[in-house]
């Protein structure tokens, strides 16, 4: 007789069997739809396919053309025109902008009663969104809606680099670079790869109101997993002061016409303010600003740098130089009312601003960001990414003029609607322009360069050098997340007629640096720029043959069919790296310098002297080589690569220049 319980055992492996194969094809459909805003194809490097050809490689065969790349104060519209970032460049045989068919909509769909409920759900959250606590703190708002902290979760390239390290580890990466982004998301348990557009308000808001004020405990060194105490806008909150002044404010229902009662009529208030020293403590930063990857790679050190700092000696804490009246440097704190409630303002007390000045910059619809709660209220995010700010939609020039079988989304069909989002995004340029002044003053006061100094110039050559300065005591230039920081020195040298007859630090087609990673470095189209001088640090993977290779992801992933993060086999905390991985430093040290040195060729000094040397040293907040690494998985807000690289260039800025002449004038070269 046939025995039954062997049969059984067959009949559930195969079925273990199926099971185990089902789940591997579900991982792979979940990352082929990252987003619905996500391009779903990965384009192999087409620069080793067919990259476009270039008649006169600017950098090298035509440098005068690229003169106006980099402007006195700024990198200008001009940077990246037609002939950078145009069709022929990053259109399909480059950074293309062809997405998939998915997200593509031209107009978003009516909501159905699935995704109504699941909006009724967020709206009884318990954690409130900043939008709930703007209407007693507009000034906190205000700062804090075009902070680095607000754009951490909106951002479409820390999305995408987070899908991307997910779908080369095998998911192993999980949620660990929403935790610091999107703390709120990442205790709720949303998806790693899900759209801004579908995500929880306080998600999406990334450092928001409640991530630092209602944390449930200090550093724990944990590289984010940050606990925050669930509740509405009535249960208590964190402060470093305590709860004194708003048990007055309480105390006085006449005056200020508040509620902390559910169940009552009038101005919701949260009831209690307990103690939370951490709030002033650097340790508190670093829940987020000393990162150690899942595979053990200091990924942030920027705890450890103030740890090690004359600022630290010195009692200066990450608060009085980013939190002060002035970004960058302690000068003291502003003092006033940390509330208005019912029009009356708060007793006047010490103020911390909320604007975090740093080198990131938006790179999305003015619509969205910064955070603004009018703008919440009038449309959501997948009807103002809709909204054509750059056509000129809601304002007069173009209402006027606009035929009347003009096709706009039936979100921004009404005539009324476009002028009211127009007022909106007025308010909301505004406020990135102060945004950008700001920026510029707090790198303005990190950097610094020195004269240029002629080491050389004979029948050889001409040889120059120059000094990058970190001017601040409390961390090395660039800090954070410096692996992904571009601070590079352009020089330009010029004969007497004006022609440069000598580049470094200058853009290939697509905008990008001419290192190892430039696409038309690697077709052998431009030259590689060997005397570059950028303190962006590198990631450096271990070869099968032992030596290191420049990578710009965070991966260690092994040679076998399923790449996976896998825990250390040694000690990382003390080698400060995994075994196959680790991080080339190139920041200065606070107060600390690097020289820039360079050398001209005298077959290269072709034109009459004297020459002019000039030297600019430029912020830009993201590479452009990121863009090619992440573009398999796609950009949120149906972004195409070549507008995130317009984007990023236009933002760079410039921090400090020097110039010079050498004092010869004979010709350069016989």
């Amino acid at each position: 007789m046939k025995d039954k319980r062997s049969t059984g055992n067959t009949n559930d492996s195969r079925i273990s069997l199926s099971i185990l194969l089902l789940s591997f094809l579900i991982v792979g459909f979940l990352f082929l739809g990252i987003s619905q805003q996500a391009t779903a194809l990965y384009q192999d490097p087409p620069a080793q396919q067919d990259p476009p050809t270039q008649q006169d490689p600017p950098a090298q065969q035509d440098p005068s053309g690229s003169d106006d790349l980099l402007e006195d104060d700024m990198l200008g519209d001009d940077m990246l025109g037609d002939d950078m970032l145009g069709d022929d460049m990053l259109g399909d045989d480059m950074l293309g902008d062809d997405t998939s068919e998915v997200g593509k909509e031209e107009e978003p769909e009516k909501k159905d009663e699935a995704s109504a409920a699941h909006e009724k759900i967020f709206a009884a959250s318990n954690f409130p969104s900043a939008d709930e606590c703007a209407l007693c703190h507009p000034k906190q708002y205000k700062e804090w809606s075009v902070s680095q902290h607000a754009y951490s979760q909106l951002s479409p390239m820390m999305m995408s680099m987070q899908n991307a390290m997910n779908v080369g580890t095998s998911t192993t990466n999980g949620d660990f670079c929403l935790r610091c982004h999107a703390p709120v998301g990442s205790d709720i348990g949303e998806p790693f790869s899900a759209s801004n557009l579908d995500r929880h308000p306080a998600s999406r808001e990334g450092i928001t109101c409640v991530t630092c004020h209602r944390m449930s405990a200090g550093y724990r060194k944990v590289s984010g997993r940050i606990g925050i105490d669930q509740g509405d806008i009535f249960d208590s909150v964190k402060g470093a002061l305590g709860n004194e002044e708003l048990a007055r404010v309480l105390a006085d229902t006449k005056q200020f016409k508040v509620n902390t009662d559910r169940d009552s009529v009038g101005r919701a208030i949260h009831g209690e303010i307990e103690p939370f020293f951490e709030l002033t403590t650097p340790a508190f930063c670093g829940t987020c600003h000393e990162v150690f990857a899942p595979n053990g790679l200091r990924v942030h050190e920027l705890l450890t740098e103030y740890r090690n700092s004359p600022a630290a000696e010195e009692g200066i804490t990450c608060n009085d130089c980013h939190m002060g009246k002035e970004q960058g440097i302690p000068t003291g704190y502003e003092w006033g009312p940390a509330a208005v409630v019912g029009g009356k303002e708060s007793a006047p007390r010490k103020l911390t601003n909320h604007f975090f000045a740093g080198p990131d910059y938006s790179l999305i619809h003015e619509g969205i960001f910064p955070v603004n709660k009018k703008a919440n209220e009038f449309k959501d995010l997948s009807e103002w990414i809709l909204f054509d700010v750059e056509a000129g939609w809601g304002t007069d020039q173009f209402e006027d003029s606009c035929p009347d079988d003009y096709e706009f989304p039936e979100s921004w069909a009404a005539i009324d609607d476009r002028y009211d989002a127009r007022d909106i995004i007025d308010d909301q340029i505004e406020l990135l322009e102060w945004a950008k002044t700001q920026r510029i003053e707090v790198l303005k006061r990190g950097f610094g360069l020195s004269d240029i100094r002629i080491t050389d110039d004979d029948e050889d050559g001409l040889g120059f050098e120059i000094d990058v300065k970190n001017l601040t005591k409390g961390h090395n230039l660039p800090t954070g997340f410096d692996a992904e920081r571009v601070f590079v020195v352009q020089i330009d040298v010029s004969d007497s007629a004006g022609n440069i007859v000598f580049q470094s630090g200058d853009r290939d087609p697509n905008g990008d640096l001419r290192d190892s990673f430039s696409l038309y470095v690697r077709s052998g189209e431009i030259q590689l720029d060997q005397q570059l001088f950028n303190l962006q640090s590198k990631f450096m993977s271990r070869n099968i043959r032992g030596g290191d290779r420049e990578q710009v992801l965070t991966i260690n992933s092994s040679v076998s069919a399923l790449p996976f993060i896998r825990p250390a086999s040694r000690p990382n905390n003390i080698y400060g790296h995994p075994k196959g991985m680790r991080k080339h430093r190139r920041g200065i040290e606070p107060l600390g310098k690097r020289t820039a040195s360079y050398f001209v060729d005298a077959e290269q000094l072709t034109g009459e002297g004297p020459y002019t040397i000039e030297a600019r040293f430029i912020s830009q907040s993201l590479p452009v080589n990121l863009i090619h690494q992440t573009m398999h998985v796609g950009f949120d807000y149906n972004l195409t690569p070549r507008e995130l690289a317009k984007k990023l260039v236009d933002g760079a800025v410039v921090i400090a220049q020097r110039k010079t002449v050498t004092s010869k004038s004979e010709e350069g070269s016989k």
